[in-house]
């Protein structure tokens, strides 16, 4: 294990608590860091997609056990559960509503691979179910936001799916075709020598990414750290109880432990980066939405590393069991 695999909770936290104090003393940033958010996310799943083989993907699509399963928990049980947290922790709160429901109904579509990696779990197999999120969330959250917050809520469909296709299509593109070059001059050693470091510049990356997106709403969040407080107990009991609900979902349906650990990251990461950027199009005037959409991954991303590292401790015991 490399020694930011190791310690990925800990650079997660520094990464976002730097990403505020730049904010902070570097008011200028506010501006720019917003746009930087979607590029490192995007260079960072070209790097995910490196390591991940296309035929792979298309053999463990037929794992309907898998894809079954984590389209009921992302699509059915999570935002029913989302509306139920909803209504008991912030009754009557209509922006927080919005944005907690708007985080909590897009299932991730870039960075839960990384941590899928990182548990050594079945990473081609995590990948198979994400073009289906991506699908399904594009054409849901308008039904989930109509259904749950039916009165003042307008947007048009076609911004929020080109501003999701984009974050995938580019990166899948850009790795398949390097791939292929690769493949066309016959130079494996380039491909052997970029995998051997791919975990560790994916997390680089990955905490860009986070300092990047508290960079451009570190000083919002400051200004409100109290919503950090309201919106903990809910965040917390949702990751609690998906991880439950995966595990022994997988364990039920006698799902091999490999497979268990995607089912868990593909079900609890969320979308936070997505949902932000189409947060502040579609609701430029509501600040709180997007301040919402900044705190989740504050909670979110160590949680899932903690959660990475748990998996891999209980994967280890297994195999020397």
């Amino acid at each position: 294990m490399s020694f930011l695999s190791k310690f990925q909770p800990v650079f997660i936290i520094l990464s976002a608590l730097a990403g505020i104090a730049l904010g902070k003393l570097i008011p200028i940033l506010q501006t720019y860091a917003g746009n930087c958010v979607d590029f490192f996310l995007i260079c960072m799943l070209f790097f995910v997609f490196l390591n991940v083989k296309i035929k792979e993907i298309s053999k463990s699509f037929s794992n309907l056990r898998f894809s079954i399963s984590a389209l009921i928990i992302n699509f059915i049980f999570t935002p029913l559960f989302t509306f139920v947290l909803s209504k008991l922790f912030i009754p009557g709160q209509i922006d927080l509503q919005i944005g907690f429901i708007m985080l909590m109904v897009t299932p991730c579509t870039d960075w839960y691979l990384i941590f899928t990696g990182a548990a050594k779990g079945n990473v081609p197999l995590g990948a198979s179910i994400l073009p289906l999120n991506l699908i399904l969330q594009i054409v849901l959250l308008p039904v989930y936001l109509r259904l749950f917050m039916s009165t003042h809520i307008s947007f048009e469909l076609n911004i929020i799916f080109m501003s999701i296709l984009f974050v995938l299509i580019i990166p899948l593109a850009a790795a398949n075709a390097l791939k292929f070059a690769i493949r066309k001059v016959k130079r494996s050693d380039i491909s052997e020598r970029i995998l051997k470091y791919v975990d560790d510049i994916q997390f680089v990356l990955l905490c860009l990414a986070i300092i990047s997106m508290f960079a451009s709403q570190g000083i919002l969040l400051l200004d409100n750290a109290s919503l950090f407080i309201t919106l903990l107990p809910m965040l917390l009991l949702f990751f609690a109880a998906v991880f439950c609900l995966s595990f022994f979902t997988g364990k039920a349906l006698s799902m091999p432990f490999s497979s268990i650990i995607p089912l868990i990251f593909t079900t609890s990461a969320r979308n936070s980066p997505v949902s932000l950027a189409i947060a502040s199009i579609l609701f430029p005037l509501q600040p709180v939405i997007s301040l919402t959409l900044v705190m989740g991954p504050l909670i979110e991303l160590p949680v899932l590393a903690i959660n990475s590292m748990l998996l891999k401790w209980m994967g280890t015991r297994r195999g020397a069991s």
